[in-house]
């Protein structure tokens, strides 16, 4: 037995005025206009400059959640794809965003008031330079094509409906 397809959050974090902080949000605009009408329809865009518990404790039970973010700790214009679950124990590489507390404290926060973390994942590409303007970095322009093909599996995956008790 399966569940209906749900709704997939999109946590699109950073900020457009930050050099290569502003790849989600670019990334973003290029995949929504390529999904077909009726997935696009079940997507929800949430911004956050920054990743906070509040915006994973607000995912409603049966709503998938993707995180996009520009990453740290990995090389320049590499794309990462994480499970949430997984990234709690990732100690390597963290969302760029998450500026107020380490990744870790925010999922656990989020987890101990939610009973669980929502089912998602992290996409992300890795940052080079976050100063201020729009200038984004040669190794992160050059992962963008990438990013966007992740991020649209992403939200193929996580519509799909899942066997009642499994989680992705």
């Amino acid at each position: 037995m399966t569940l209906a397809a749900p709704t997939v959050r999109v946590l699109v974090c950073g900020s457009a005025d930050r050099g290569d902080d502003g790849a989600a949000l670019n990334a973003v605009a290029h995949v929504l206009p390529r999904l077909e009408p009726d997935l696009r329809q079940r997507v929800e865009i949430r911004r956050c400059l920054q990743l906070d518990a509040a915006d994973l404790i607000d995912v409603a039970d049966g709503e998938a959640c993707l995180v996009l973010d520009t990453v740290i700790g990995v090389e320049p214009g590499t794309i990462i794809e994480i499970s949430l679950d997984e990234l709690t124990r990732m100690e390597a590489a963290a969302p760029r965003s998450s500026h107020a507390l380490p990744i870790v404290q925010v999922l656990g926060i989020a987890e101990a008031i939610r009973g669980q973390l929502p089912r998602g994942r992290l996409v992300g590409i890795g940052g080079k330079w976050f100063g201020f303007g729009q200038t984004r970095s040669r190794a992160l322009r050059a992962g963008m094509a990438e990013f966007e093909r992740a991020i649209e599996r992403s939200i193929r995956d996580l519509a799909q409906p899942v066997p009642i008790g499994a989680r992705s």
